[in-house]
Formats: C-alpha cells, structure tokens, sequence
C-alpha cells in the first residue's frame, strides 16, 4: 500500500481505537461511580454516536479500493448500527437509562477497541499475536452479548415509546427487530405460507 494511504489508515483506526477507549473508560467511570446502570448514555452517548457516524469513511474505504473489505456487506453493517443508534437510542429518551444501553455499549466498546487497535497495528507491521488473537475470538461472547441482551432487548424494551410516537415506525421497528433475530440469532424462523 502506498506510504500516504497506510498513513491515513494508520491515523483513522489510532483515532478511532482511541475514541473507543474513551468510551469504554466513560461508561466504566460511570458505572463505578454511580453504582448502576443510570447516566451511561450520558456520559458516552455523544462520543459513540460521533465515532459510529464517522465510521462511514470505512464504507468509502472498500469503495475506493483503500482496503480489501466489500462494499454492501460493511454498508449494512453499518446502516444497522447507526439506525439502531441514532433512530432509536438517540431519539428515545425513555430508552436511554436502561441496563440494555449498557450491555450494548460495553460490547462495542471493548470489541472496537481491540478491532481498531488490530487495524492500526497491522498498518505499521508489528501487529503483536494476542492483538491478532483476541480480534478473532472475542466476537464470540462480544458478539452475542452486543446482539441479544443489548440491541434486541432494547428494542423490544423501546417499542412501546415508538408506537406512541408513530405507528407506521413502530411496524419498522418490528420487522427490523424480527428480522434481526432471524439472521442474527436464528432464534425465530419466519412461518412460510
């Protein structure tokens, strides 16, 4: 890779593993501090949501060939996240002091961190073997975790605030969520007629 493109790359998984990592010590100081789940949001909401916004440069990235990854695959990604983020936990008020705030928030945080800091790392070529390691293992409880009893349950948790607020929202939201648990989880199976 060109020296200025792996200087760029270098930069924006530094800035964003470090973004990450202030996150996490927000939610932890939070969390430490107040004894509950109560403020997470709070005090990380707006750092997370800037850096998952920004994150887009990374559909861009595959876009213009910067790195190997595909296009439509990191697109969804994306888009669901960011839906999830900023549609529902930004716009909800009500949602935002529950516990699945905090499960979904430390599962990203923790799995960003190491991911970025792999991305980094691999851009000056001593990538250290643990690194490597946990970037492809800790998905496995992260992953699950972030999905179930954080993404999910808050969207479940949060449907009725979206029916009061807009019905045709609300089926959105189900289907969405539905849906999520189908590829996700394979926990529901759609009834074929």
């Amino acid at each position: 890779m060109p020296r200025p493109a792996n200087l760029y790359l270098l930069t924006y998984n530094s800035l964003q593993a470090l973004g990450w990592a202030v996150s996490l010590s927000r939610i932890l100081s939070c969390f430490i501090y107040t004894g509950s789940f109560s403020g997470v949001y709070a005090s990380a909401g707006d750092l997370i949501c800037l850096l998952q916004t920004v994150s887009f440069l990374e559909v861009i990235h595959g876009a213009i060939g910067l790195v190997p990854s595909g296009v439509l695959l990191t697109l969804m990604q994306w888009g669901g996240r960011t839906h999830f983020l900023l549609a529902i936990v930004r716009r909800i008020v009500e949602v935002q002091e529950l516990p699945s705030v905090f499960i979904t928030f430390i599962a990203w945080s923790i799995s960003e961190v190491i991911r970025y800091s792999h991305y980094a790392l691999q851009c000056t070529g001593s990538c250290p073997h643990w690194i490597t390691y946990l970037r492809y293992t800790a998905f496995i409880l992260l992953y699950p975790v972030g999905v179930a009893p954080g993404e999910m349950w808050l969207m479940y948790q949060a449907l009725p605030f979206i029916k009061k607020k807009s019905i045709g929202y609300y089926y959105f939201v189900w289907v969405r969520m539905h849906y999520g648990l189908n590829s996700n989880l394979g926990l529901i199976k759609p009834v074929s007629r």
